[in-house]
């Protein structure tokens, strides 16, 4: 039943794209507002099962790939919905939408038995550390998309020689301030996620911070942001500066999320 449910957003997801680009490329508009509508029916849908899966594990359904995976799409999801009714971004939403279903479609081949709960993760801090942390990495996310954007359109946008897709694009400081609300609501999400994180551990292993090579780029991660925040507020970096390092931050948080799981292993392995 519950993968049932998953399936059923994943194709809502997938026909939300398709609108989505047949609104981008063939300036449909009819196709964009269908496409919002079944990409909401598609976060309910996805929402349905990620709730099921919690009453059917008894635990935060964030504790293996499959998992950690469905609920970064989730909190991406819910986050770009709040961001596009504040900016109206009717045409990003195809490549948001897009990375959602592909991240999904690929999940959906990865374990996704439940299990017992490691001794460890049997804490109320789970769901509070958790949440932070994947609303910082999914917030992180869409600013990596609006950045990526950015840099392809903006030479062409300022070059006067727009490609279509370039006018279809928000303004170029339309995508410099989303990027910048990003920063600082994903930032603040993100140090909660290290913090709690941290407080956690203190119960956990006896110490506050152990070096776990998770832990280490966490704050490889923090320190990256922390300087686009300080750059941003005293030197004044903007556009293309801002939207360069923005990729690299997201560059360190792919690492901290699914790097250091899959290539390096530590305590955090299990998640």
């Amino acid at each position: 039943m519950n993968f049932l449910v998953f399936i059923v957003s994943l194709l809502l997801y997938l026909v939300a794209t398709v609108l989505f680009g047949l609104g981008l490329f063939f300036k449909w508009a009819r196709a964009t507002k269908t496409g919002r509508v079944l990409f909401v029916g598609g976060f309910l849908s996805h929402l349905l099962f990620t709730a099921l899966r919690y009453v059917e594990a008894g635990y935060p359904p964030v504790t293996n790939l499959f998992e950690s995976l469905s609920f970064f799409c989730l909190a991406t999801a819910a986050c770009f919905l709040y961001l596009s009714r504040r900016f109206g971004l009717l045409y990003v939403s195809f490549f948001v939408s897009a990375a959602i279903f592909l991240i999904l479609g690929f999940s959906s081949f990865l374990p996704r038995e439940i299990g017992p709960l490691p001794p460890v993760l049997r804490s109320f801090w789970l769901p509070i550390h958790t949440i932070f942390a994947f609303l910082g990495n999914a917030i992180f996310f869409i600013a990596f998309v609006v950045s990526l954007l950015y840099v392809l359109f903006e030479r062409k946008i300022k070059g006067k020689r727009p490609s279509f897709l370039a006018t279809e694009m928000p303004a170029l400081e339309t995508l410099d301030l989303i990027n910048y609300r990003c920063l600082a609501v994903g930032f603040l999400m993100l140090t909660t996620g290290i913090v709690t994180g941290s407080i956690w551990a203190s119960f956990a292993w006896g110490s506050y911070w152990n070096w776990d090579p998770k832990e280490t780029w966490s704050l490889i991660t923090w320190i990256v942001y922390a300087i686009i925040i300080h750059n941003r507020l005293t030197v004044g970096w903007r556009g293309k500066k801002t939207a360069y390092m923005m990729i690299l931050g997201f560059l360190c948080v792919l690492v901290t999320f699914l790097g250091v799981n899959l290539l390096i292993g530590g305590l955090h392995s299990y998640v």
